[in-house]
């Protein structure tokens, strides 16, 4: 069974960064299609950004400029590197694997909470 287990969250002051981590259980499922989600409190869960095979990026228009995904095949891991963080930055962040045959999996999230 694939795991994905996400950390780095935190409290963080606006303006501040975080750097969000997603290691994988198994080598070879992060050189697929790879996403952030986040889910605010009574909101519903959004996609943020995402990385495909081929190292195309894709990012939601409210943290464009702002955060960068990326990814280490060597550690198996994903990142999701957070700068100029704002309130409305604050949710559970989720990372997602989408993988060949229609396999998807997430992780259990990790909370981000942008306050002063």
């Amino acid at each position: 069974q694939v795991q994905l287990v996400e950390s780095g969250g935190g409290l963080v002051q606006p303006g501040g960064s975080l750097r969000l981590s997603c290691a994988a259980s198994e080598s070879n499922i992060i050189i697929y299609t790879m996403a952030w989600y986040r889910q605010a409190p009574g909101k519903q869960r959004e996609l943020v950004a995402t990385v495909t095979r081929g190292g195309s990026t894709n990012y939601s228009d409210s943290v464009k400029g702002r955060f960068t995904i990326s990814r280490d095949n060597a550690k198996n891991t994903v990142y999701l590197q957070m700068n100029s963080l704002k309130p409305e930055d604050t949710a559970v962040y989720y990372c997602n694997a989408n993988l060949p045959l229609a396999r998807e999996y997430w992780g259990k999230g990790t909370l981000v909470t942008v306050s002063s």
